[in-house]
């Protein structure tokens, strides 16, 4: 690539820009392209799990994409998710969302991966995390932070449950999707 160049198209929630350059392909043709590009900060999600009872915590709450696709009525099941503060680690911020969603204070995660997840227009990277739960770490938080226009249901459900869930197309976000099929691989939980 060469001659690279960027045109901000809208910075609001997220920034949205063209990025433009010239590109070789393997048979020698040269072509200039421009690509539309979507981003925000990096974000996580955080999959709790408690081997001992062999349930999940998941989350419910409106998305705006969702409902304008007609699906639930615009709400998703989902594990924690959010974006990265400025000078925070991705592990940082699991932990910091655990609370503020679903109301689990946990002290360490797993890191499983970085992923993105639409790659050909979305900039942002998501840290793949999961993280072990008990009763003891339920706090008086979670459901959201108001300010941001969460308002968050936490639904703790068997993972067999949790598995159904994505056959049937309850779940239908791929983080949530990905999490789930990583503690069934790895025999995490039953």
């Amino acid at each position: 690539m060469s001659n690279v160049s960027s045109k901000i198209k809208s910075n609001d929630w997220g920034k949205l820009e063209d990025i433009n350059f010239d590109y070789t392909f393997e048979s020698g043709v040269s072509k200039n392209l421009t690509f539309e590009i979507y981003g925000k900060s990096d974000g996580i999600a955080i999959l709790l799990y408690n081997p001992t009872t062999n349930k999940v915590i998941l989350s419910k709450q409106f998305r705006a994409p969702v409902y304008v696709h007609g699906i639930s009525e615009g709400f998703s099941i989902e594990v924690v998710g959010g974006a990265i503060d400025k000078n925070e680690s991705p592990e940082s911020a699991a932990i910091r969302e655990t609370e503020e969603e679903v109301g689990y204070k946990i002290d360490a995660v797993k890191r499983i991966s970085t992923v993105f997840l639409s790659p050909g227009i979305v900039n942002e990277k998501v840290h793949l995390f999961i993280g072990e739960y008990s009763d003891e770490n339920k706090t008086e938080n979670g459901g959201g932070v108001i300010a941001e226009g969460e308002e968050i249901e936490v639904l703790e459900t068997e993972f067999s449950e949790a598995l159904k869930m994505i056959e049937n197309e309850e779940i239908i976000d791929a983080r949530t999707i990905m999490l789930l099929q990583y503690l069934k691989i790895n025999k995490l939980i039953d």
